[in-house]
């Protein structure tokens, strides 16, 4: 009976470290798997049907209305740190989709704003680099994706986009946006 007990305790100690092992390694990959959708890029920025958009007003503009986009750019990413076109020139009061692709093997960012903002979130990116965030003015695009995000330039003024991955703002990844007064 002693080993009856022996061997039913084993059992159960077995099946529990099993089912503790399965849980961990899921919890693991889903963790994973949230991490690097954050910058995958596949949905990232797309507009979704149903979901409003911001109104929420900043420095170089607000998210724009895809349905009232008046022209699109061409925006390309590439391994040597740089952007093409690295300037563009818009009109205060145009609303642009941005068509970036990702022309190298590593990911790359496109991320619109003041020079001292991108210089703020790039500092926090080095601390956070998984860190998970979804921006209107965002654009995460895997080696060899595209993604759109669609912006409302409302004010003139000078701006920037740069890609916040680690490193790669540091290494030059910078662009510049002249709104001119429509």
């Amino acid at each position: 009976m002693n080993n009856d007990k022996t061997v039913s305790i084993k059992a159960v100690r077995h099946t529990t470290m099993h089912a503790l092992s399965a849980a961990s390694i899921l919890l693991a990959l889903c963790y994973t798997a949230s991490t690097a959708f954050a910058h995958t890029g596949t949905q990232h920025n797309q507009q979704q049907a149903g979901v409003p958009i911001s109104t929420e007003e900043h420095a170089f503009g607000k998210q724009g209305d895809p349905k009232k986009a008046t022209r699109t750019i061409a925006i390309d990413m590439t391994d040597m740190m740089r952007f093409g076109p690295a300037e563009i020139k818009v009109r205060e009061g145009e609303t642009i989709r941005f068509v970036v692709t990702n022309k190298g093997k590593m990911m790359h960012e496109m991320v619109i704003g003041t020079m001292a903002e991108l210089k703020a979130h790039g500092e926090l990116m080095k601390k956070h680099p998984g860190m998970e965030h979804d921006e209107p003015y965002m654009a995460h695009v895997g080696p060899g994706k595209k993604a759109e995000m669609v912006w409302h330039f409302t004010k003139a003024g000078e701006f920037h986009y740069a890609c916040l991955v680690p490193g790669h703002f540091e290494a030059g990844m910078i662009g510049k946006i002249r709104v001119v007064k429509g």
